[in-house]
């Protein structure tokens, strides 16, 4: 049996370029006002069977939660057909109807009857609700003191109690503290389990994937793929892997353009740049430019340009050097960052003695890291040029960077290589 139909749904939203300030200007130019129409769902179809659950995906802006208002009837489509076949219960925006003035008790009461229970339901409720609040300290107080957390746990658990046949659920699980997000993931499993109709909306991967059914990728209006949970899951993230990637390629091109331009007169300086006060108090290229290092570019294992690995994957850092004066004393060095600074790993060719005295006046040097071997995150990168003794010829401090994405969600900085046993 069906419980969600939806058939041909579009729907479009006006962006309008200029606001009428007063009332007067909006009567008399209101046919002037430029607008652009911006169409959110375009010929959306699926169905939904009863007692399933389906999680909803995409980035920000592609349609997820646009969808779940037009299930709610809190707009309607420009086209198109939606069908809901038994009594439903969202929670989109927690706490809508409530009064600051009056108490949480009082709140319940007037939420609950605007979900659709009757007086009598709500008093048969309301010891539950309360309870699964944690609030009976503070129930009789003005909901106008209560912290962000406490009102959106009373709300949670108002709308979660209502006893829907179609619960239709959007990003709400960031609800007070570790404890309480739980108890609601719990509370929506038992919906579950008793043969309620989900659809689920999140961006934590982990949660769509143990609660849900099948999942729908909405991305620029439409449904990208609909399918099993893992199939879909991984699909999205491979197209925000390169979607991500090609951002990067342009960052860290846009950063090797600036460098060449810049090269030019750096390349007519004797000394080693210093910060003055004319200058900003962030220098991230300095040295006396004896030595040059340009085009820094991060490649995989097949020797195309990518900005986003996985912790298993193959990475290659290069860059191209251009000795200006025959000097012996050269050593090149690789430097890895967390974002907020923590050195993960620093080396340099004098550190590991590398003969460097047979090299060319210019050319490409290649750093290889077989296994990327550090958790999810952003990592900041340093490439330098300098004397032994640390004088630097061309210093790039952190001015370019690589992503790392793993399905696992471990902590700290690097994944050291091993395995579970079990006596």
């Amino acid at each position: 049996m069906i419980a969600i139909e939806v058939k041909g749904v579009y729907k479009k939203f006006r962006i309008y370029y200029d606001k009428n300030k007063t009332l007067k200007t909006h009567i008399l130019f209101w046919k002037r006002q430029r607008f652009e129409e911006f169409w959110a769902l375009k010929n959306v179809n699926f169905t939904v069977d009863t007692g399933k659950t389906i999680g909803l995906i995409g980035q920000n802006g592609s349609g997820k939660s646009t969808l779940l208002k037009l299930l709610t009837k809190i707009i309607f489509p420009d086209q198109g057909k939606i069908n809901l076949y038994g009594k439903v219960s969202s929670l989109l925006e927690l706490g809508a109807g409530f009064h600051p003035d009056f108490t949480g008790k009082e709140n319940i009461y007037m939420n609950a009857s605007i979900l659709g229970l009757t007086k009598r339901q709500i008093d048969n409720r309301l010891g539950e609700i309360i309870q699964f609040s944690e609030l009976e300290e503070f129930i009789e107080n003005p909901v106008r003191t209560y912290s962000s957390g406490m009102y959106m746990r009373l709300a949670f658990s108002i709308a979660i109690n209502v006893n829907p046949d179609i619960l239709l659920v959007d990003e709400v699980l960031a609800v007070g503290d570790a404890s309480f997000q739980k108890k609601c993931l719990e509370k929506i499993k038992e919906l579950k389990r008793d043969g309620k109709t989900i659809v689920f909306v999140s961006h934590d991967l982990s949660i769509i994937e143990k609660l849900c059914d099948e999942v729908i990728w909405v991305d620029g209006g439409i449904i990208k793929e609909r399918g099993q949970c893992r199939r879909v899951i991984d699909s999205y993230l491979v197209f925000l892997a390169a979607k991500e990637n090609q951002k990067m390629i342009h960052k860290n091109e846009m950063t090797n353009k600036k460098e060449a331009l810049s090269s030019g007169s750096e390349n007519q300086t004797s000394d080693v740049r210093k910060v003055t006060d004319s200058e900003p108090s962030v220098v991230d290229r300095w040295g006396n430019m004896k030595v040059l290092i340009s085009d820094v570019k991060f490649l995989d294992e097949n020797g195309q340009i990518k900005y986003v690995f996985d912790t298993s994957e193959k990475c290659v850092i290069t860059f191209d050097y251009e000795v200006k004066n025959r000097i012996q004393d050269i050593v090149f060095g690789i430097g890895i960052y967390t974002s907020d600074g923590i050195c993960c790993y620093g080396t340099n060719t004098y550190i590991e003695r590398v003969d460097l005295e047979k090299i060319s006046l210019q050319g490409k040097i290649f750093f290889e890291i077989p296994v990327v071997s550090l958790i999810e995150g952003t990592y900041l990168v340093d490439v330098a040029a300098h004397a032994s003794d640390g004088l630097p010829y061309d210093y790039h401090s952190r001015r370019y960077s690589f992503k790392v994405h793993s399905e696992i969600k471990d902590v700290g900085i690097f994944r050291p290589e091993h395995k579970w046993r079990f006596l």
